[in-house]
């Protein structure tokens, strides 16, 4: 027979297992960075995903106070043209780093409330279907950058 306080820690034990599992998953953000832009115009953040686990994750939505929108966009060649459009996702998968870089995958900022100066840092929070949401602090570069220099580390 069950003591009501073993029922007890069995039931919270139950309820505290699959948000363990929840946060057990995690993705890495590595060197994210963004171009200079002014307000009222869009500008874009950039970065590498890494999936550090074995089970596959995806970004699902951005959010960012700066901007009016935020969506996740793709540069895709149709009829000779690129064109951006926005997805649904972006799969990270173990092992392969979803890299987000000038003229592929990126992070539209539409709508920007304000300037994004060169050299201060602006807050995203990314939405991830296992991970859930990771704040992300992402240098502003200048306007014509092409990436950031050196390598970066991982940031949680």
């Amino acid at each position: 027979m069950i003591t009501r306080r073993a029922a007890l820690a069995l039931a919270l034990a139950a309820a505290a297992a699959p948000a363990a599992a929840h946060h057990a998953h995690r993705i890495e953000v590595v060197e994210p960075w963004a171009r200079a832009a002014l307000a009222g115009r869009t500008g874009a953040a950039y970065m590498t995903l890494v999936n550090p686990t074995d089970t596959p994750d995806r970004l699902l939505a951005a959010a960012a106070e700066v901007a009016e929108t935020v969506e996740l966009h793709a540069h895709l060649h149709e009829g000779g043209v690129m064109r951006m459009r926005p997805v649904a996702a972006i799969e990270v998968h173990p092992g392969e780093p979803a890299v987000l870089a000038p003229g592929g995958l990126h992070i539209m900022l539409i709508g920007l409330r304000r300037d994004l100066k060169r050299g201060e840092t602006i807050r995203l929070i990314l939405s991830f279907e296992k991970a859930g949401k990771v704040e992300v602090e992402v240098p502003v570069l200048a306007a014509g950058a092409r990436g950031p220099e050196g390598r970066g580390q991982p940031t949680h």
